[in-house]
């Protein structure tokens, strides 16, 4: 192809296969799960259509890209349901049909925009009211209930769970932003590159919408400067600086034990494991403080504890390690990074992260101490820049 052509063709993403598969057969389960509802829920009498066009236009962005804010529950809801009462006003306030639909249009785009819902597929919506012939016409604001607000819900509910079922996760959720600490400084991550600030003014600047989140998009640029500062540093990973004999403990070790662990080996943080090492939490001094109540015995649970873990789970507690660990534990690899541990941990406020094996069990755990040893060491062994080194050596004598 010219070059003088090739603007011509989006610069999209490349697809995988397995991606545009699992988007074709959604759209195709979409569409006919809201056909063949829509069609029992009417009858084989009824005049009023079972489905209408624009609900392809949708499925296509429902099923294709679930990630686009255009895709969104609320987008398409309440773009659907504005650009039918439009389409319906309009039409029977101009006679011509023409000038109807370039109003319709318009006038649709204008409120979707204003009240956060763009999409796509509403702009047919709204033709369709002003030009979808007598059997529309007669409907009145009747086709903004049926078929435009009915076929929306079905469709929306056909994504909500072919989406989820197939790993997709819908309703979008954006990017997870780093761990607000309480305070006026920004998360770690964000002090050296770029900030949220500079995003937000480079975006307003660009004057344009995207058909990508903020939260998204912020989250994409984010991994490529960690990419390209792994690219640039040393390939010191975990399994290079983590410590390998750790000190663990088992779920049903008292409190007690737990704090004399802490004590005695002088740790913040000991993970708790199985009988086959699999890590099943972690507990904290943390953990002690908040989820314990302290007399002069010692750490032990609550009444207010006690009662909620029994509701919980159905029995009450032993007043054990597993009454106060925290289960959802964040883990990396021995082959991660220590640049991309260094992002985890800092805008998670994490102090320590376990190692694990392939197989889940505990391998070693990674503390802030052993990054700042790895990163001085990876300092120390950068060579020194070429420019910094022409005045020594200018000033060498021969």
């Amino acid at each position: 192809m010219p070059p003088s052509l090739r603007h011509l063709i989006p610069d999209l993403a490349p697809m995988p296969a397995r991606e545009r598969l699992r988007a074709a057969v959604g759209a195709l389960v979409g569409i006919l799960a809201t056909g063949l509802i829509g069609r029992a829920a009417l009858g084989p009498s009824s005049a009023l259509p079972a489905l209408i066009a624009p609900m392809g236009a949708s499925a296509v962005l429902l099923f294709a890209v679930p990630a686009s804010p255009l895709a969104q529950p609320w987008s398409i809801l309440g773009g659907n349901l504005i650009a039918s009462l439009v389409g319906v006003t309009v039409g029977r306030l101009v006679p011509d049909p023409a000038l109807a639909a370039a109003l319709a249009i318009g006038v649709a785009i204008a409120l979707m925009a204003a009240l956060r819902c763009l999409h796509p597929p509403s702009g047919a919506v709204a033709l369709t009211a002003v030009l979808g012939g007598s059997a529309i016409h007669d409907l009145g604001y009747g086709f903004v209930v049926w078929p435009v607000g009915a076929n929306s819900v079905l469709l929306l509910a056909a994504a909500l769970l072919f989406n989820n079922l197939t790993g997709r996760t819908y309703p979008h959720r954006p990017a997870q932003v780093p761990r607000d600490h309480g305070t006026a400084d920004p998360a770690p991550s964000t002090r050296t590159g770029f900030s949220s600030a500079d995003l937000d003014a480079v975006l307003a600047e660009y004057g344009q919408v995207l058909d990508i989140g903020r939260g998204d998009l912020e989250a994409i640029l984010r991994r490529a400067e960690l990419r390209s500062y792994r690219r640039r540093s040393g390939g010191t990973t975990c399994a290079d600086v983590m410590s390998r004999d750790v000190v663990a403990v088992a779920p049903g070790a008292s409190l007690h034990e737990a704090l004399d662990l802490l004590r005695r080996h002088r740790i913040k943080v000991l993970p708790v494991t199985d009988e086959r090492a699999q890590v099943l939490g972690i507990v904290t001094q943390t953990d002690l403080l908040d989820k314990a109540v302290w007399d002069r015995g010692g750490p032990r649970i609550g009444l207010a504890r006690r009662l909620a873990l029994t509701l919980s789970r159905g029995r009450a507690p032993y007043g054990c390690v597993e009454d106060i660990m925290t289960t959802a534990v964040e883990t990396v690899r021995p082959e991660t990074t220590v640049a991309e541990v260094v992002l985890r941990m800092a805008d998670a406020g994490l102090h320590h992260l376990p190692v694990v094996d392939r197989w889940g069990n505990l391998a070693g755990i990674v503390s802030q101490s052993d990054l700042v040893a790895a990163l001085l060491a990876e300092a120390a062994e950068e060579p020194e820049p070429e420019q910094a080194r022409l005045p020594a050596l200018a000033a060498t004598p021969a």
